[in-house]
């Protein structure tokens, strides 16, 4: 018997999230539990409904799609988000991906495609839509915009060391840590530690670095 795969639309535009959410009931192992209007929705009510998947606009009023991805993702870690979104620019496809959303999808894509890319991501898959396929590439370029010491520190932090402990490591102050910490975050655009090391973790990092510290 076909498991069904519980899942919640979080949209700030009803019209969307109600379309989205008839197209999904067509399908036998779908079970639409709620349509939401903002992350903080999602985030109050993850216990409750713990769905396994999650759809999620970017731009929303209140907590948008973005810290709301990442707080939901420290809370059940299992939970795959895919974002969906009419930007089709590299920027926030990679961003949202940095965030840890398992996949992208853009609002005008066939409704057979919001159905793969389902399946695609509760099979461990990542799922990137049609014509968004090489938009994970410039993710690669914003890393190379860190500085030396940005990816050293990066390293030290999703290894878990404190900002103290980051100082004295490297002989630095805890102030310079700190400056470096917000650097980092602005050009990855990730707003949290627990981001940070799911950003590290995704894009090697941590492999085979740790000698160099």
């Amino acid at each position: 018997m076909t498991k069904t795969i519980r899942v919640v639309v979080v949209d700030d535009h009803p019209m969307v999230a109600e379309g989205i959410e008839a197209i999904l009931e067509s399908y036998d192992d779908i079970e639409v539990l709620a349509t939401l209007s903002d992350g903080q929705q999602m985030i109050d009510q993850l216990n409750t409904l713990a769905p396994d998947v999650i759809l999620m606009d970017i731009n929303m009023p209140g907590l948008g799609g973005l810290s709301a991805t990442e707080m939901i993702l420290e809370q059940a870690p299992e939970t795959r988000i895919l974002v969906l979104s009419m930007h089709d620019t590299p920027e926030y496809i990679s961003t949202a991906m940095s965030h840890g959303a398992r996949g992208y999808v853009l609002k005008d894509v066939p409704t057979e495609e919001i159905k793969q890319a389902i399946d695609a991501v509760m099979r461990g898959e990542r799922y990137l839509c049609t014509g968004a396929e090489g938009a994970l590439i410039p993710s690669e370029s914003v890393r190379d915009q860190l500085t030396t010491r940005e990816q050293t520190i990066l390293l030290q932090l999703a290894q878990g060391h404190s900002n103290k402990e980051v100082a004295l490591t490297l002989d630095i102050s805890v102030r310079t840590v700190e400056t470096h910490r917000k650097n980092i975050k602005r050009k990855l655009g990730i707003s949290t530690t627990a981001g940070l090391t799911r950003y590290a973790l995704e894009h090697g990092v941590l492999q085979g670095t740790g000698a160099n510290v």
